[in-house]
């Protein structure tokens, strides 16, 4: 029974997660998080991590976690095959759809108007993730991440760091403020 709710639930994922990785973010906490309850909310924030330190796309890194956490070996396997199956599908009708018909201003139009959709999911998605990195499920406000969170942005966008060395460096801090008693907390 745990295969066949593993490979619906990220048949749904793969199914509805337009717009790559990160739009498909809510569409995986829900569903293993609020739906199925595989994970916590703190656990969920971690695998996002981890699936970003992973090679690969962020729903199948997701699928493949989840399906071994829950299920094993087999689990993982189920819940990946569920998460790239309708991607196969559709990816291979547009394709043929698009060769035949990409002249036309209506698929245009179409593919254009799904543009915004995509942005608000990545927007749900990225304030779900500052929530829980600066609240953690309390009513207290870490300022400590906080202060990574700025320091982050101000280092990629400013200084032009490499990405991973801002995240090597935003661990290795988190480990300190831990180490220490958190000095921001």
């Amino acid at each position: 029974m745990i295969f066949i709710q593993l490979f619906i639930s990220f048949l749904k994922i793969g199914l509805f997660s337009f717009g790559g990785g990160y739009a498909a973010l809510p569409l995986i906490q829900d569903q293993i998080v609020s739906f199925h309850q595989w994970l916590s909310l703190g656990e969920f924030t971690d695998l996002i991590t981890i699936s970003q330190m992973t090679p690969g796309p962020i729903a199948i890194n997701s699928a493949t976690f989840v399906g071994l956490k829950v299920a094993g070996f087999g689990g993982a396997i189920v819940a990946t095959l569920g998460c790239i199956l309708p991607s196969c599908i559709i990816v291979s009708a547009l394709a043929y759809i698009y060769l035949k018909y990409r002249k036309m201003s209506l698929l245009q139009g179409i593919l254009g108007s799904l543009r915004p959709a995509v942005v608000a999911m990545i927007a749900t998605a990225g304030v779900a993730i500052l929530n829980t990195a600066f609240f953690n499920n309390t009513a207290t406000l870490h300022l400590d991440m906080v202060f990574l969170f700025i320091a982050a942005v101000i280092l990629l966008q400013y200084k032009k760091w490499n990405p991973i060395a801002v995240m090597v460096m935003c661990g290795v801090a988190k480990v300190v403020f831990y180490m220490i008693g958190g000095i921001l907390v």
